[in-house]
């Protein structure tokens, strides 16, 4: 009788320690982000742990590949039936996502106040045929950093407002000797290459696309390549723009080995303010230039999101680790990298200190931005635009000849 009753203490017990086992259980997310730009893999890693302190029952596995590979690595893993819970998405991405079920509908999980309290602007870059595939998290686009130093021992008093004038300033910079090519972009053969080219387009003001066909080989499509190959053939662009990305640029802009860089916003309190920087407090930013007569300023929408795949087992978990990773607190306390998307944050003196002439140039940029065409076949186009920058710059084609070809493969 004794012996049946220590067997049945042991196994209440048992069981008891069974049950508390599952009702602590932890869930583990996968999330993929990227190791470039914007917030860096230690910050995303920070952020990451600031979260399980407040939701100690969830785990979450990070992994970071270059924006290269993001795309792919995303798709792959909803091919296989598994993989990730929360994935970075770019902006060109959700009509793909959307169309080929990579991403979740969470357009009931998106409240009114998100909807009140987020600029207007970065909710286009999780939209897509009326839903929400996700929440903004990097608000950005690209800027023209100059160096004042450089710009001062030349005699120029102001930056350059129009692309012409930046070719000016960079042939005056150059005939004087003091850099051998003054400007650095990031056009190797990669989305990097039609950032920037999607910048020119928007100061062209031409279209990629008219009634669903490419409209790029004409118009300003046509002016911004043909913008780009004097640039590189004059000699006042640095030879190797072909092969840089965009950390590439940054590194040869705080080596002082340019006056003019096209960047991200990520750049400016690295290069003004990083300690590794030989041009920190020299950096000055304004808005890309316009085109006179056609536009003021330049941007491309270089936005991305936080999504959940349509395979996570987990929508609940990753739905909270999505809002606590875009919440305002968070943004905040990481403005130096990547601006808010919340329209309070702007007037938080604590978002804008030491970063009052990026924010200033930011409030033209972001009204500014341009998308990158939004069909489920971007991936396609890019390459056949990537493509044909290359050939051009290199003089292997001319920039008519290049874009018509690339119309022809874009798939469109």
């Amino acid at each position: 009788m004794l012996k049946s009753k220590r067997n049945a203490l042991i196994g209440a017990t048992l069981i008891g320690a069974f049950f508390a086992t599952n009702a602590y259980a932890e869930t583990t997310l996968n999330a993929l982000f990227m190791a470039q730009a914007a917030y860096s893999e230690a910050d995303v890693r920070a952020m990451t742990e600031a979260f399980a302190k407040t939701n100690p029952d969830v785990k979450v596995n990070l992994e970071f590949v270059p924006y290269e590979g993001l795309h792919d690595k995303t798709v792959l893993a909803q091919g296989s039936g598994g993989g990730y819970d929360v994935v970075l998405f770019d902006v060109i991405w959700p009509a793909e996502y959307a169309s080929n079920k990579v991403l979740v509908d969470v357009s009931s999980r998106v409240t009114d106040d998100m909807k009140k309290n987020v600029l207007p602007g970065a909710w286009t870059t999780v939209q897509y045929d009326g839903a929400y595939y996700g929440m903004p998290w990097i608000l950005d686009t690209k800027y023209l950093f100059y160096n004042k130093e450089i710009l001062e021992k030349a005699g120029i008093k102001t930056p350059p407002k129009t692309w012409d004038e930046l070719a000016e300033q960079a042939k005056t910079i150059k005939d004087k000797g003091l850099l051998a090519t003054p400007i650095a972009w990031s056009w190797s053969q990669a989305e990097a290459a039609i950032c920037d080219y999607t910048t020119l387009v928007s100061a062209y003001g031409g279209d990629f696309l008219k009634d669903g066909k490419p409209d790029f080989q004409t118009g300003g499509g046509l002016d911004a390549l043909k913008y780009m190959v004097s640039s590189y053939s004059s000699g006042i662009s640095n030879p190797n723009s072909k092969e840089f990305l965009e950390e590439d640029v940054r590194k040869v802009f705080e080596n002082g080995e340019a006056a003019f860089a096209l960047n991200w916003t990520y750049m400016y309190n690295l290069a003004n303010a990083g300690k590794d920087s030989k041009v920190a407090g020299k950096v000055g930013v304004v808005p890309a230039p316009g085109v006179a007569g056609k536009s003021e300023v330049s941007a491309v929408n270089g936005s991305m999101g936080l999504g959940i795949t349509a395979t996570s087992k987990h929508p609940d978990e990753a739905w909270k680790y999505i809002t606590f990773m875009t919440s305002q607190a968070v943004q905040n306390q990481y403005a130096k990298l990547s601006l808010p998307i919340w329209a309070s944050s702007y007037e938080d003196p604590a978002v804008s200190k030491d970063q009052e002439e990026l924010i200033g140039a930011a409030k033209q940029s972001l009204a500014a931005m341009y998308p990158r065409p939004t069909t489920p076949k971007y991936q396609e186009l890019s390459v056949a635009l990537q493509q044909a920058i290359q050939e051009a710059l290199l003089g292997q084609t001319s920039p008519e000849d290049a874009l018509k070809t690339a119309a022809e493969n874009s798939g469109l």
